[in-house]
C-alpha cells in the first residue's frame, strides 16, 4: 500500500496522535461513518502500514535517564557473525535500538541507562560480551532536542 488518499492520511496522523481513541471518534475526525473508517484501519493494519499499537513510557520516569548511542565494529562481517550478533542484541533489554550500518561501524546501538555507573555495568556485562565485538566506540546524549514516534501524513 503506497498510495494514500487525504482519509488514509487523517487516519494515520489521528492513530499516531492517539492509538486508543475509539474507533466511533476517529470516524468523525476524518469524516467517514463508522464502518467505513473500520474497513480503512483494518487495511491499513492488514497491509502492514499499520505496525502495531504501543504506549510510549517516560524512559527518565522509569529509571533510566541517559540515552548512549554506541557504535560497534565486529571481527568479522561473514553473515554467522553478524546473525550471532544479532541475535544476543536483540535478547538484551537495554538495547532499545539496534541499526546495520555502512561506514566506520558495523552497528549502531541505542541503549538506556540509570547513568554512567549503570552503562559502565551494561558494557562490562553485556556489550563486551556480544559475540564477535572488535572495538565499541561510546557517546553520551547530554539531552534530548528532539524525539518523534509519528510520521507526518497529512
Amino acid at each position: 500500500m503506497s498510495e494514500f488518499d487525504r482519509i488514509d492520511r487523517r487516519i494515520l496522523d489521528t492513530l499516531q496522535a492517539d492509538g486508543r481513541i475509539s474507533n466511533a471518534d476517529l470516524a468523525e475526525r476524518v469524516g467517514l461513518s463508522a464502518s467505513a473508517c473500520l474497513r480503512r484501519v483494518r487495511e491499513l493494519e492488514k497491509s502492514g502500514v499499520i505496525e502495531r499499537y504501543v504506549m510510549l513510557i517516560d524512559q527518565a520516569r522509569i529509571g533510566r535517564p541517559t540515552n548512549v548511542f554506541v557504535e560497534i565494529s565486529l571481527q568479522s562481517q561473514a553473515v554467522e557473525a553478524l546473525d550471532a550478533f544479532e541475535a544476543a542484541v536483540a535478547k538484551s533489554p537495554e538495547v532499545m535500538e539496534c541499526y546495520l550500518m555502512a561506514g566506520d561501524a558495523d552497528y549502531l546501538l541505542r541503549v538506556t541507562t540509570a547513568g554512567a555507573e549503570d552503562y559502565e555495568r551494561v558494557h562490562r556485562e553485556l556489550l563486551a560480551r556480544l559475540p564477535g565485538v572488535a572495538r565499541v566506540r561510546t557517546i553520551f546524549a547530554l539531552r534530548t532536542i528532539c524525539k518523534r514516534t509519528a510520521f507526518k501524513m497529512v
